[in-house]
Protein backbone atom coordinates (compact mmCIF):
# COMPACT_ATOMS: atom_id res chain seq x y z
CA UNK A 1 0.00 0.00 0.00
CA UNK A 2 1.23 3.84 -0.99
CA UNK A 3 1.58 6.32 1.78
CA UNK A 4 -1.13 7.94 -0.09
CA UNK A 5 -3.76 5.00 0.17
CA UNK A 6 -2.15 5.05 4.27
CA UNK A 7 -2.75 8.37 4.39
CA UNK A 8 -6.01 8.88 3.15
CA UNK A 9 -6.67 6.11 5.99
CA UNK A 10 -6.15 8.62 8.53
CA UNK A 11 -8.96 10.61 10.17
CA UNK A 12 -9.58 14.29 8.89
CA UNK A 13 -7.37 12.87 5.55
CA UNK A 14 -9.47 12.51 2.68
CA UNK A 15 -10.81 15.53 2.19
CA UNK A 16 -10.80 16.21 -1.32
CA UNK A 17 -11.90 19.40 -2.06
CA UNK A 18 -10.97 22.16 -5.15
CA UNK A 19 -9.25 24.76 -3.42
CA UNK A 20 -8.77 27.10 -5.85
CA UNK A 21 -5.99 29.04 -4.48
CA UNK A 22 -5.08 30.07 -7.39
CA UNK A 23 -8.25 33.04 -7.26
CA UNK A 24 -8.78 33.35 -4.11
CA UNK A 25 -7.64 36.99 -4.31
CA UNK A 26 -10.65 37.40 -7.22
CA UNK A 27 -12.78 39.02 -5.28
CA UNK A 28 -15.45 38.84 -7.75
CA UNK A 29 -15.54 35.39 -8.22
CA UNK A 30 -15.33 35.10 -4.45
CA UNK A 31 -18.66 37.42 -4.11
CA UNK A 32 -20.30 35.63 -6.98
CA UNK A 33 -19.78 31.83 -5.14
CA UNK A 34 -20.74 33.37 -1.77
CA UNK A 35 -23.93 34.87 -2.92
CA UNK A 36 -24.71 31.53 -5.08
CA UNK A 37 -27.25 29.10 -4.83
CA UNK A 38 -24.04 25.99 -4.60
CA UNK A 39 -23.06 27.98 -1.18
CA UNK A 40 -22.78 26.16 2.01
CA UNK A 41 -21.54 27.75 5.49
CA UNK A 42 -19.73 26.10 7.89
CA UNK A 43 -20.61 27.41 11.14
CA UNK A 44 -17.95 27.44 14.16
CA UNK A 45 -18.65 29.23 17.19
CA UNK A 46 -15.52 30.79 18.72
CA UNK A 47 -14.64 28.08 21.40
CA UNK A 48 -13.62 26.27 17.09
CA UNK A 49 -17.15 23.68 17.97
CA UNK A 50 -19.16 23.64 14.53
CA UNK A 51 -22.46 22.91 14.16
CA UNK A 52 -23.71 19.54 13.75
CA UNK A 53 -26.76 18.02 11.97
CA UNK A 54 -29.24 16.05 14.67
CA UNK A 55 -27.75 13.18 12.51
CA UNK A 56 -24.96 13.25 14.35
CA UNK A 57 -22.83 12.30 11.40
CA UNK A 58 -22.69 15.28 9.12
CA UNK A 59 -21.91 18.70 9.38
CA UNK A 60 -25.10 21.48 9.51
CA UNK A 61 -24.44 23.06 6.24
CA UNK A 62 -26.22 26.43 5.99
CA UNK A 63 -27.30 28.25 2.86
CA UNK A 64 -26.89 31.70 1.82
CA UNK A 65 -30.97 32.41 3.17
CA UNK A 66 -29.85 31.10 6.45
CA UNK A 67 -26.89 33.57 5.93
CA UNK A 68 -29.14 36.55 5.04
CA UNK A 69 -31.57 35.70 7.97
CA UNK A 70 -28.85 36.00 10.80
CA UNK A 71 -27.13 38.91 9.33
CA UNK A 72 -24.00 37.23 8.12
CA UNK A 73 -21.60 39.60 6.88
CA UNK A 74 -18.49 39.20 4.44
CA UNK A 75 -15.65 40.38 6.70
CA UNK A 76 -16.93 37.07 9.15
CA UNK A 77 -16.10 34.12 6.04
CA UNK A 78 -13.71 32.38 4.27
CA UNK A 79 -13.18 30.27 1.62
CA UNK A 80 -12.47 27.20 1.59
CA UNK A 81 -13.14 25.49 -1.92
CA UNK A 82 -15.66 23.70 -3.80
CA UNK A 83 -16.78 19.96 -3.46
CA UNK A 84 -19.68 18.16 -4.55
CA UNK A 85 -20.73 20.92 -6.77
CA UNK A 86 -21.02 23.19 -3.29
CA UNK A 87 -19.13 26.10 -2.61
CA UNK A 88 -17.86 25.63 0.92
CA UNK A 89 -17.33 28.41 3.28
CA UNK A 90 -16.21 28.40 6.71
CA UNK A 91 -18.97 31.33 9.25
CA UNK A 92 -17.36 32.48 12.32
CA UNK A 93 -20.11 33.93 14.22
CA UNK A 94 -20.68 35.44 17.75
CA UNK A 95 -21.79 33.23 20.01
CA UNK A 96 -25.20 34.37 20.87
CA UNK A 97 -25.54 34.36 17.20
CA UNK A 98 -24.49 30.37 17.31
CA UNK A 99 -26.78 29.61 19.78
CA UNK A 100 -30.16 31.34 17.72
CA UNK A 101 -29.18 29.35 14.65
CA UNK A 102 -29.03 26.13 16.45
CA UNK A 103 -32.32 26.33 17.93
CA UNK A 104 -33.66 27.25 14.07
CA UNK A 105 -31.96 25.26 11.96
CA UNK A 106 -31.48 22.63 14.33
CA UNK A 107 -28.20 20.55 15.33
CA UNK A 108 -25.58 21.33 17.62
CA UNK A 109 -22.79 22.58 18.35
CA UNK A 110 -19.68 19.97 18.95
CA UNK A 111 -15.68 19.80 19.09
CA UNK A 112 -13.61 17.98 16.58
CA UNK A 113 -12.39 15.41 19.27
CA UNK A 114 -15.45 14.36 20.08
CA UNK A 115 -17.00 13.65 16.68
CA UNK A 116 -14.18 13.18 14.11
CA UNK A 117 -14.68 9.52 14.47
CA UNK A 118 -18.40 9.90 13.93
CA UNK A 119 -18.43 12.21 10.94
CA UNK A 120 -18.32 11.08 7.90
CA UNK A 121 -14.97 11.42 6.24
CA UNK A 122 -15.38 14.45 4.01
CA UNK A 123 -17.47 16.38 6.89
CA UNK A 124 -14.06 15.63 9.50
CA UNK A 125 -11.89 16.70 7.01
CA UNK A 126 -13.67 19.33 6.45
CA UNK A 127 -14.01 20.62 10.16
CA UNK A 128 -10.50 19.87 10.11
CA UNK A 129 -9.69 22.14 7.69
CA UNK A 130 -11.85 25.39 8.75
CA UNK A 131 -10.95 24.84 12.11
CA UNK A 132 -7.40 25.18 11.32
CA UNK A 133 -7.73 27.94 9.31
CA UNK A 134 -9.81 30.03 12.12
CA UNK A 135 -7.14 29.52 14.53
CA UNK A 136 -4.77 30.70 12.96
CA UNK A 137 -6.88 33.72 11.55
CA UNK A 138 -8.08 34.28 15.79
CA UNK A 139 -3.98 34.48 16.57
CA UNK A 140 -3.20 36.41 13.83
CA UNK A 141 -4.31 40.02 13.98
CA UNK A 142 -0.88 41.62 14.10
CA UNK A 143 2.17 41.86 12.41
CA UNK A 144 5.26 40.05 13.85
CA UNK A 145 7.64 42.23 12.06
CA UNK A 146 6.11 45.98 13.31
CA UNK A 147 3.06 45.01 15.38
CA UNK A 148 0.34 46.80 13.10
CA UNK A 149 -3.00 45.03 12.90
CA UNK A 150 -3.42 42.70 9.79
CA UNK A 151 -6.26 42.58 7.39
CA UNK A 152 -7.37 39.25 5.96
CA UNK A 153 -6.89 38.97 2.59
CA UNK A 154 -7.23 36.39 -0.78
CA UNK A 155 -10.42 34.90 0.88
CA UNK A 156 -9.10 34.64 4.33
CA UNK A 157 -6.08 32.70 3.69
CA UNK A 158 -3.60 35.34 3.89
CA UNK A 159 -3.07 38.20 6.19
CA UNK A 160 -1.64 42.04 5.00
CA UNK A 161 -0.09 44.60 7.40
CA UNK A 162 -1.54 47.39 7.24
CA UNK A 163 0.85 49.57 7.84
CA UNK A 164 2.19 51.32 4.54
CA UNK A 165 5.63 51.25 5.43
CA UNK A 166 5.77 47.39 6.10
CA UNK A 167 3.08 45.46 4.20
CA UNK A 168 4.69 42.06 5.31
CA UNK A 169 2.07 39.48 4.03
CA UNK A 170 1.62 36.38 6.61
CA UNK A 171 0.21 33.25 5.65
CA UNK A 172 -1.44 30.30 7.32
CA UNK A 173 0.95 28.26 9.20
CA UNK A 174 1.21 24.46 9.93
CA UNK A 175 3.50 23.13 12.60
CA UNK A 176 4.94 19.75 11.45
CA UNK A 177 5.61 17.00 14.43
CA UNK A 178 7.09 13.47 13.62
CA UNK A 179 4.85 10.44 15.28
CA UNK A 180 6.78 6.80 15.47
CA UNK A 181 6.12 3.27 16.50
CA UNK A 182 10.03 1.72 16.80
CA UNK A 183 10.58 -1.93 16.92
CA UNK A 184 13.47 -3.82 18.17
CA UNK A 185 13.79 -7.17 17.58
CA UNK A 186 10.25 -8.81 17.73
CA UNK A 187 8.84 -5.95 20.05
CA UNK A 188 7.67 -2.02 19.64
CA UNK A 189 8.42 0.79 21.77
CA UNK A 190 5.22 2.62 23.04
CA UNK A 191 4.96 5.51 26.06
CA UNK A 192 2.72 7.09 28.18
CA UNK A 193 1.81 10.49 29.46
CA UNK A 194 0.83 11.18 33.41
CA UNK A 195 -2.11 12.62 32.37
CA UNK A 196 -3.51 9.90 30.68
CA UNK A 197 -6.44 7.17 31.65
CA UNK A 198 -4.51 3.90 33.39
CA UNK A 199 -3.22 1.49 30.73
CA UNK A 200 -3.00 3.80 27.95
CA UNK A 201 -0.08 3.61 25.64
CA UNK A 202 1.08 5.43 22.52
CA UNK A 203 3.44 5.62 19.60
CA UNK A 204 6.19 8.90 20.70
CA UNK A 205 5.96 12.24 19.40
CA UNK A 206 7.70 15.62 18.97
CA UNK A 207 7.51 18.51 17.03
CA UNK A 208 10.34 18.98 14.19
CA UNK A 209 12.94 22.17 14.94
CA UNK A 210 14.60 24.02 12.51
CA UNK A 211 17.51 23.20 10.84
CA UNK A 212 16.18 19.81 11.56
CA UNK A 213 15.20 16.89 8.95
CA UNK A 214 12.27 14.74 9.70
CA UNK A 215 14.34 11.69 9.92
CA UNK A 216 16.86 13.56 12.46
CA UNK A 217 13.54 14.19 14.72
CA UNK A 218 12.45 10.91 15.06
CA UNK A 219 16.10 9.74 15.77
CA UNK A 220 16.40 13.32 18.58
CA UNK A 221 12.68 12.68 20.24
CA UNK A 222 12.88 9.00 20.42
CA UNK A 223 16.47 9.38 22.35
CA UNK A 224 14.70 12.20 24.47
CA UNK A 225 11.59 10.69 25.55
CA UNK A 226 13.27 7.06 25.88
CA UNK A 227 16.61 6.83 25.66
CA UNK A 228 16.67 4.21 22.61
CA UNK A 229 18.89 5.00 19.60
CA UNK A 230 16.82 4.97 16.11
CA UNK A 231 19.08 3.35 13.86
CA UNK A 232 16.33 3.50 10.42
CA UNK A 233 13.18 4.82 9.62
CA UNK A 234 10.81 4.92 6.94
CA UNK A 235 7.74 7.03 6.52
CA UNK A 236 4.14 5.55 6.43
CA UNK A 237 1.37 8.33 6.33
CA UNK A 238 0.57 11.78 7.73
CA UNK A 239 -2.62 13.49 9.03
CA UNK A 240 -3.46 17.07 9.71
CA UNK A 241 -4.05 17.45 13.72
CA UNK A 242 -5.83 20.72 14.02
CA UNK A 243 -4.80 20.50 17.93
CA UNK A 244 -4.61 23.47 17.60
CA UNK A 245 -2.28 23.65 14.27
CA UNK A 246 0.03 20.98 13.13
CA UNK A 247 0.33 18.08 10.61
CA UNK A 248 1.75 15.01 11.87
CA UNK A 249 3.98 12.60 10.23
CA UNK A 250 3.93 8.75 11.02
CA UNK A 251 6.88 6.74 10.63
CA UNK A 252 8.17 3.25 11.49
CA UNK A 253 11.50 3.30 13.06
CA UNK A 254 14.08 0.34 14.49
CA UNK A 255 16.52 0.33 16.74
CA UNK A 256 19.58 -2.32 17.31
CA UNK A 257 19.56 -2.00 21.45
CA UNK A 258 16.25 -2.36 23.50
CA UNK A 259 17.83 -0.44 26.70
CA UNK A 260 15.68 2.65 28.05
CA UNK A 261 16.52 5.46 29.53
CA UNK A 262 13.40 7.40 30.35
CA UNK A 263 13.42 10.96 29.80
CA UNK A 264 11.23 13.59 31.88
CA UNK A 265 8.40 14.06 29.59
CA UNK A 266 7.02 10.16 29.47
CA UNK A 267 5.39 8.26 32.49
CA UNK A 268 6.55 4.86 31.17
CA UNK A 269 7.83 3.66 28.23
CA UNK A 270 7.99 -0.14 27.24
CA UNK A 271 8.40 -2.63 24.85
CA UNK A 272 5.86 -4.29 23.59
CA UNK A 273 5.53 -7.63 21.64
CA UNK A 274 2.50 -8.44 19.42
CA UNK A 275 1.40 -10.96 21.47
CA UNK A 276 1.64 -8.81 24.78
CA UNK A 277 -0.42 -6.15 23.01
CA UNK A 278 -3.48 -8.81 22.19
CA UNK A 279 -3.27 -10.27 25.64
CA UNK A 280 -3.23 -6.84 27.27
CA UNK A 281 -6.10 -5.51 24.96
CA UNK A 282 -7.72 -8.95 26.24
CA UNK A 283 -7.47 -8.49 29.93
CA UNK A 284 -8.47 -4.48 29.69
CA UNK A 285 -4.91 -3.96 31.29
CA UNK A 286 -3.64 -1.95 28.10
CA UNK A 287 -5.56 0.35 26.00
CA UNK A 288 -4.53 1.88 22.72
CA UNK A 289 -4.24 5.28 21.21
CA UNK A 290 -7.86 6.39 19.91
CA UNK A 291 -8.41 5.83 16.26
CA UNK A 292 -8.57 9.43 15.84
CA UNK A 293 -5.10 9.70 15.99
CA UNK A 294 -2.19 8.23 12.88
CA UNK A 295 -0.46 6.52 16.80
CA UNK A 296 -3.20 3.92 15.89
CA UNK A 297 -2.46 3.31 12.31
CA UNK A 298 0.97 3.19 13.33
CA UNK A 299 0.51 0.44 15.36
CA UNK A 300 -1.96 -1.13 13.37
CA UNK A 301 0.61 -1.50 11.17
CA UNK A 302 3.31 -3.29 13.12
CA UNK A 303 1.08 -5.20 14.39
CA UNK A 304 -0.57 -6.15 11.22
CA UNK A 305 3.47 -7.21 10.07
CA UNK A 306 4.63 -8.46 13.41
CA UNK A 307 1.78 -10.92 13.70
CA UNK A 308 -1.10 -10.97 10.59
CA UNK A 309 -3.15 -9.46 13.53
CA UNK A 310 -5.49 -6.58 12.80
CA UNK A 311 -5.83 -4.15 15.37
CA UNK A 312 -9.77 -3.60 14.79
CA UNK A 313 -10.73 -6.74 16.02
CA UNK A 314 -8.96 -6.36 19.26
CA UNK A 315 -10.31 -2.80 20.81
CA UNK A 316 -13.87 -2.79 20.05
CA UNK A 317 -14.86 -2.72 23.34
CA UNK A 318 -12.26 0.33 23.87
CA UNK A 319 -15.11 3.45 24.74
CA UNK A 320 -12.70 5.68 22.38
CA UNK A 321 -13.16 3.08 19.27
CA UNK A 322 -15.95 5.02 17.62
CA UNK A 323 -16.73 4.46 13.84
CA UNK A 324 -16.48 6.64 11.24
CA UNK A 325 -18.83 6.99 8.49
CA UNK A 326 -17.24 7.12 4.92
Amino acid sequence: MSSLSRSRNNTFSSLEIERDADWRSDTAVINRRLHGDAVRFLLLRSDGRALIGTDGHSLRGLQHDDFVRFGGTENAVSYLGQARDQDWFVWRAEDAVCADIAAQAGGEFLDLRAVGMLLQAFDAGLFAYARALAHWQERTRYCSVCASPLRLESAGHRAKCTNPHCGSEHFPRTDPAMIVVVSCGDACLLGRQASWPKGRYSALAGFIEPGETLEAAVQREVHEEAGVRVVDCDYHSSQPWPFPASIMLGFLARADDPTIKLGPELEDARWFTAQQIIDGLASGELLMPSPLSVSYRLVEHWLREAAGVELDTLTLDDPMRKPRSR
